[in-house]
């Protein structure tokens, strides 16, 4: 496909992040806006990251399931995540859907204030196919 996780020597490696993703070829790229804990009825799928982790994943699967891909085509995505919450229940999220033999995506999290009143994380991301 053209797509090239790195992760060069000298820095660190973890299996839930890629350093960075090298696309070498010309490709379909979809651009996820920010998904949350929200269901397909439109309210807060539970009070805790865990449940809302799941949920934002699984929206963003259902995008790309929309457009011929799945989660193993995301090369980055952007993680909000509201201050004082455990990233270990996020954490755990991301590993129940994520297949260990791909390559993990690039990752930005960033603490926040705030989102929208009762959501606790949005992620967005891209995917390339």
């Amino acid at each position: 496909m053209g797509v090239r996780h790195i992760n060069p020597e000298g820095l660190h490696r973890s299996p839930a992040f890629s350093q960075a993703v090298v696309v070498e070829r010309p490709a379909k790229t979809i651009y996820i806006g920010g998904q949350n804990g929200v269901g397909p009825d439109g309210k807060v799928v539970g009070p805790t990251l865990g449940e809302q982790a799941g949920q934002a994943i699984r929206n963003l699967a259902t995008i790309l399931e929309s457009e011929g891909a799945s989660l193993a085509n995301i090369v980055h995505w952007t993680i909000a995540v509201v201050d004082g919450q455990s990233f270990d229940e996020g954490f755990a999220a991301f590993q129940q859907v994520w297949n260990p033999a791909d390559p993990p995506p690039a990752i930005t999290v960033h603490t926040v204030a705030g989102l929208v009143p009762g959501v606790l994380v949005e992620i967005d991301a891209v995917a390339v196919v």
